[in-house]
């Protein structure tokens, strides 16, 4: 080992109780891999203060195959045909394993991602709670009886699992974006193949190693990894004629190319992208209940989430009410490093991130935006620290109506009518998350009714739950993750027809 791989060692070491929890390579059909065939490696850094904190085998293309086979032979082998009741027991039992090592999972989301520890376990949390929910659906896939127009024929149909699948995952959740897709495939007897990003590989590690411990067969679930092949991999999962469904979450740009891809074999595909979510408050709304919500809603993760507000709309008569409001609780955040005690808001991902929000900070202002809360770069702190910033008053033609900051900016635009409002919030190509304030009851059912968005939530800002579909519409993408309506992405439909009865 060397000097650098002791410091890296000795560095998640110090902060991780379960040691079982830290891996060094990738998970293939039950094994570990630590070393690449190319002797290739990529370095996992702490973005809050730079600091090396693994250093992890670049995976090769043949490797990629390798994994891919192995779950494709695990899958027909003898996963398909594994009892419903079965893969229930294991995907409980992942659960109670996360849920025991909660406090080492949200640190390791920390090390890697920069969130604070609060906003970590929540993920962690919320991450399990799709293995219990799918715990209880994997036994209640069920078909349909039909009655055919012929009289001596009788139809019916079940749901089989649809194979091998491909998930490739953002670095915002490294944890919950992986539980979401995997434990729903998992549920009906499909194995898979896990992407996840390379700033925040750890997490998907970590879950590997409690997906062994809890029993899955070797192959059911399998983890690659990869610093400088991302493209490559990508291409090579929506290509291969053994994965016959992908489940992609990031950006629309990249969505778009995965589909174009896929198409060679026409694979099965969910795609959650980007978004550019409206959060709008009319005047008879509760002002500090939409404002708490906001904060919420905003600033979790620092902004870096794909349902948050990135557009907020205030009916003008309560504008300078709600800002004030809106201003002294957003001063109050303490921002620093994730594992701080009390650190309310972490840092940015990377510098580009920073970047992009400075980005559409100086486009609004230089347009006439009103400054409410400065914001800006935290260079004290770290390079991608960023203390949030208020616009109010933000032109319509401001990059930031149009484009996703992903980013703690907090854009505020005014509206007189519903008629208005619902236009300027329909003016994108994105339809993923919406929120609407009002103790009007038809104000918010026309409001729910009117805007594109898979998502619409009403009096709130925290809707994300394992019970409830998540999914958008437009150029946010298409499927849906959650819910009972989940499962169906990773089953297909066969048809029985018995005839001359």
């Amino acid at each position: 080992m060397d000097s650098k791989e002791q410091e890296q060692n000795q560095y998640l070491m110090a902060n991780i109780h379960n040691k079982e929890l830290i891996k060094k390579g990738a998970f293939i059909n039950g094994e570990w891999l630590e070393t690449s065939e190319s002797n290739r490696t990529f370095a996992v850094k702490d973005p809050a203060t730079g600091e090396l904190i693994a250093t992890l085998p670049d995976l090769s293309l043949n490797e990629v195959d390798h994994a891919i086979r192995c779950a494709d032979k695990t899958f027909q082998d003898n996963y398909k045909n594994t009892l419903p009741r079965q893969r229930s027991q294991w995907l409980l039992k992942l659960y109670e394993l996360m849920l025991e090592n909660i406090e080492d999972l949200a640190k390791i989301i920390t090390l890697e991602n920069g969130k604070s520890l609060a906003d970590s376990t929540s993920e962690v949390k919320y991450a399990a709670s799709y293995f219990q929910w799918y715990s209880e659906e994997a036994p209640r896939i069920y078909g349909a009886t039909i009655q055919p127009s012929i009289s001596t024929n009788r139809v019916f149909t079940i749901r089989q699992p649809v194979g091998v699948c491909a998930v490739i995952c953002p670095w915002n959740f490294p944890s919950a974006m992986i539980t979401r897709k995997a434990a729903a495939a998992l549920a009906t007897g499909c194995t898979v193949v896990v992407k996840p990003d390379h700033e925040t590989p750890l997490s998907a590690l970590a879950l590997a190693a409690l997906v062994e411990k809890a029993g899955f067969p070797p192959g059911a679930f399998n983890v690659i990894i990869s610093g400088t092949r991302t493209s490559e991999i990508g291409t090579r999962l929506c290509e291969s004629s053994l994965i016959k469904k992908l489940s992609f979450t990031g950006s629309t740009r990249v969505g778009k190319i995965l589909m174009k891809q896929s198409s060679s074999n026409i694979k099965k595909l969910s795609l959650e992208l980007g978004g550019n979510a409206p959060f709008i408050v009319f005047e008879d709304a509760d002002v500090e209940k939409a404002v708490d919500q906001l904060i919420l809603c905003k600033f979790r993760g620092l902004g870096q989430t794909c349902v948050c507000a990135n557009r907020v709309y205030v009916q003008t008569k309560i504008l300078d009410n709600f800002v004030s409001m809106l201003k002294e609780k957003v001063s109050a955040f303490k921002i620093g490093h994730g594992l701080l005690k009390e650190t309310t808001h972490g840092c940015l991902i990377n510098k580009q991130t920073l970047e992009k929000v400075e980005k559409h900070k100086k486009d609004a202002i230089e347009k006439g935006a009103k400054v409410i809360l400065g914001g800006g770069p935290l260079p004290d702190l770290g390079p991608t620290f960023y203390e949030p910033c208020i616009l109010s008053n933000v032109p319509k033609n401001a990059l930031v109506s149009k484009e996703e900051t992903f980013g703690p900016l907090c854009p505020i635009f005014t509206f007189d009518t519903m008629q208005e409002v619902i236009k300027a919030a329909n003016d994108t190509e994105f339809g993923l998350a919406s929120y609407v304030f009002s103790k009007n009851i038809n104000t918010v059912f026309k409001m729910a009714e009117s805007l594109e968005a898979g998502m619409v939530s009403c009096n709130t800002g925290i809707f994300s739950d394992s019970a409830v579909p998540f999914g958008g519409i437009k150029e946010s993408g298409f499927g849906r993750e959650g819910s009972l309506y989940g499962i169906e992405d990773y089953t297909v439909v066969k048809t029985i027809n018995v005839g001359t009865l």
